[in-house]
Order: C-alpha cells, then structure tokens, then sequence
C-alpha cells in the first residue's frame, strides 16, 4: 500500500486581528486540498476548526466538520524536559501510513518552521511518509522581508521567551559585534 503524504498547510497570521478574507491570504488550491483532507494534526483543535469552518465557507469540506479527525501533536509534560516519545509521533503520523493525507497546521503562518510540527515532520521522514509544503505566509520570512535588513545573510535563533525576565535575559545576552552584527555571549 502507498503512503499518504503529510502536508504543511499555512494558516493565517490574523491572530487577534479582524479576520480577513481568506482568499485574500492563501491561494485556492491551498484551501482545495485543505476541504479535501479528512485528517489533521495540529498544536490545537479549536483554532484548526475554526481555520476549517473558513475554508469550508470558500470550498466545500470532504466531510461534515464534526467528522473529520483532528488530533493535538503531543507535547512534554509540564515542567518535564524529556522529549515526547518516537512513538507518540509516529502514531499521530498513522492516516499517513494507511494511505490517506494528513494535515498538519500550525497556529499561524508556514508549520515546522519554529514550530513543534517540526518533530512530526522529522518523524514522517524517519517513517518514508512524503512532506509537501503547501505555499502560504510564514511570520519570520514576512518579517525579515519587511525589516530592511539584509536578506542574504541572517541567522533566527528562536523566539524571544514570553515572560518578561527570561526574554530580558536572552535579550542581554546578545552583543553587537564591529562588523554590526550580534553575537550570542
């Protein structure tokens, strides 16, 4: 049996804002193939039916919302630093391995790119199951294109921390060097 392929579906960056028209975000055959799938994993699945009933306004869903499978990817217990077991991965990657396509979206813009769908990607490579990056925005590429700075040579080290003394901290951490450019200390 062939393998169903995992696909990367970007979501909109209107988070908290006034929703827009998602055609005026994603390209039709994006929201095509997301109405086609029947299976989803995701960092939450209130927001990816949500995501899901507004492409269901432009293109008709495969299935009634309530029954298309919509599992959370699997995150570390709280205060553990042990990562989430191979096994957790590969069963969410389960539709894939059956033949069927599965979704994979993040909160907002392109996942797997600082994302946690990075490790369900890692885990469909380890697995043979196809990756196909469907196009849409990506926050960090949308930033950088939008800063000025030079495009051709950059570095993301990650997101700043969101509790203020940890992202203070990272930020000190950081000194500019001659040439302009900040090193990590």
């Amino acid at each position: 049996m062939s393998k169903g392929t995992l696909l990367l579906v970007p979501n909109t960056l209107d988070l908290g804002a006034a929703e827009v028209d998602l055609r005026e975000i994603l390209p039709d055959a994006v929201m095509r193939r997301a109405a086609a799938l029947q299976h989803w994993a995701a960092e939450d699945a209130r927001s990816t039916r949500a995501f899901l009933k507004r492409v269901g306004a432009i293109f008709p869903l495969a299935l009634p919302l309530q029954s298309i499978t919509i599992t959370e990817l699997p995150r570390p217990r709280k205060g553990s630093h042990e990562p989430v077991p191979p096994a957790a991965w590969r069963a969410l990657l389960q539709p894939a391995l059956d033949g069927q396509d599965l979704g994979l979206l993040s909160e907002a813009g392109l996942p797997a790119v600082a994302d946690p769908g990075a490790a369900l990607v890692q885990a469909a490579h380890a697995a043979g199951v196809p990756v196909l990056p469907l196009p849409g925005a990506s926050s960090l590429l949308l930033a950088l294109a939008a800063s000025g700075l030079n495009g051709q040579s950059f570095a993301f080290v990650g997101y700043l921390p969101q509790e203020a003394s940890a992202r203070s901290a990272r930020l000190r951490s950081w000194k500019p060097c001659r040439d302009g450019k900040a090193r990590r200390s």
